[in-house]
């Protein structure tokens, strides 16, 4: 029979808090872009919406006052959009840094626990033939399981990612209409 091996239950403890570690600085880091994207975003809404403030109060006639406020529609729906692609796009980069880290350690461990259960059924009494065969076939389908599950997630996450860009291009271009009328 296989023993408790400290040595061993001590290193996949280490690293699973280094593996942890990574996974909470990858998030962080995409925390940080974002915030530090929407402090620029907001340092610019600020700045232009002042410089439109001042070219609003600049206007003689009520007429020059709509023309202002008519041009400034348009780029607004742009800078919308574009804020919309940015932010999706960091939580798309971060989310597929963490799935590509989370997948690979999912797999090491797969690795790990076949091999473990591998040495545990080389032991196996004689007579359990029947439950090792059972016990190979739940793990197997197991494993297909869960590859399926990570092919449709990646599926899902292309297919939001192509909604994502058609809604934005749909509201520019109605935007652009809009300003047109």
């Amino acid at each position: 029979m296989t023993q408790f091996n400290a040595d061993q239950f001590i290193a996949a403890n280490k690293a699973a808090v280094a593996d942890f570690s990574a996974l909470a600085v990858t998030a962080f880091a995409g925390f940080e872009k974002l915030a530090e994207f929407n402090l620029a975003t907001a340092k610019n809404a600020l700045t232009e919406s002042l410089d439109s403030l001042q070219a609003v109060t600049s206007a003689k006639t009520p007429q020059d006052v709509l023309a202002v406020q008519a041009a400034l529609v348009q780029p607004l729906a742009e800078k919308v959009a574009a804020y919309s692609r940015t932010v999706y796009q960091i939580s798309s980069e971060t989310g597929a840094e963490l799935s590509k880290s989370t997948e690979a350690k999912l797999a090491e461990a797969q690795k790990t626990v076949t091999s473990a259960f591998d040495g545990l059924l080389k032991n196996a009494p004689a007579g359990s033939e029947a439950f090792v065969s059972a016990f190979k076939s739940a793990v197997t389908t197991g494993q297909q399981v869960l590859e399926s599950a990570q092919a449709s997630a990646k599926q899902a996450l292309a297919q939001a990612e192509a909604n994502v860009a058609t809604a934005t291009d749909a509201a520019v271009k109605a935007a652009k209409t809009a300003a047109k009328k």
